[in-house]
């Protein structure tokens, strides 16, 4: 399904949302919502308070006819897996989960509850749905990327540090899509003549010390995604990165707006407004397995001419003109 047929399919739904406000408003709505995020990250905050506006522009207001039960696991697993169990013994109306540890965990625990992902890279794949088509069950969301993102993101890094012939990957290793990534961004390495290593990284204690192992031989880059983890710690990665020189691509813009050197990724608030688009299906009766999983149409590649300059890169004007957005 194209994105322009999606929102239009979806518009009928934000044409009335006072109508929705009417015909629901005998019920309290409940929404769970579980994420690996740390409750004070700004990231996160920023996407969830996307995700509070779209519904309230659909006539969901918080505390007259919908309510919130946000739970944050900080990065903890047996946190993560609580909350899980919390929120399913709630029986709430839908459960929100950001990333696949956050879906693992809710999906463990109920078949009952609809489940709407943001940010899962292959649910297919990871088993979470049948297809994108028609997942089925309880179980539908957005992608947080079409295919594997460490390829797309070493060509990028390849474009803006052309001398770097050594790259790791990093990636926790409890992310469940980690076998399939290393294996494409090592194919990806092969057709660039890039030599790849896996960079897993299970704590923060690992950071400074594994990039500065790596650091060690010259010519290195990294590649990071955005997980939660990765998130949580991005300026110890971005400040350990620039400590050793290493140019990095990264799969979210906010890294290269704390200082990061050059990002490819999808828009997440765009991400949220439009699981708030199906929360609000499925509070007027869809069922999750009918509603297509959305993949993402529109990349944004972000580029810090700072960091760059500090690296003593030199951006091309190809590259300056396909940048998105630039942060001087």
């Amino acid at each position: 399904m194209r994105r322009r047929e999606f929102i239009a399919l979806l518009g009928a739904s934000a044409a009335c949302p006072f109508t929705a406000r009417a015909q629901q408003a005998d019920r309290m709505r409940r929404i769970g919502m579980l994420t690996g995020f740390p409750e004070g990250d700004p990231v996160a905050q920023s996407l969830f308070a996307a995700f509070r506006q779209q519904l309230t522009a659909l006539g969901w207001v918080e505390g007259r006819n919908i309510s919130f039960e946000v739970r944050w696991a900080d990065t903890d697993p047996e946190r993560l897996h609580a909350y899980a169990v919390e929120l399913a013994r709630m029986m709430p109306d839908v459960i929100v989960v950001h990333g696949s540890q956050s879906l693992t965990a809710a999906r463990r625990e109920t078949d009952r509850v609809p489940i709407l992902f943001a940010s899962v890279s292959d649910p297919v794949a990871s088993g979470y749905v049948a297809s994108l088509a028609r997942p089925g069950g309880n179980v539908t969301g957005f992608t947080n990327y079409s295919g594997a993102p460490s390829p797309k993101l070493l060509e990028v890094l390849k474009e803006v540090a052309p001398g770097i012939a050594r790259v790791a990957f990093a990636i926790t290793p409890i992310n469940p899509g980690v076998t399939r990534q290393l294996q494409a961004l090592e194919s990806a390495a092969t057709s660039l003549a890039v030599a790849p290593s896996a960079m897993l990284l299970r704590d923060a204690g690992a950071i400074e010390r594994t990039i500065a192992d790596f650091a060690q031989e010259p010519n290195g880059g990294l590649v990071v995604t955005s997980d939660v983890f990765m998130i949580k710690h991005r300026d110890l990665i971005i400040a350990t990165a620039a400590r050793h020189r290493l140019p990095v691509a990264y799969q979210d813009r906010n890294f290269v707006a704390a200082g990061g050197l050059i990002s490819y990724g999808i828009d997440r608030k765009e991400s949220y407004r439009e699981v708030a688009l199906y929360v609000n299906r499925i509070l007027m009766g869809a069922k999750p397995g009918d509603l297509p999983v959305q993949q993402p149409r529109k990349f944004e590649l972000v580029l810090n001419l700072k960091t760059a300059k500090a690296l003593g890169l030199t951006v091309t004007r190809m590259l300056l003109a396909r940048a998105d957005d630039v942060v001087e």
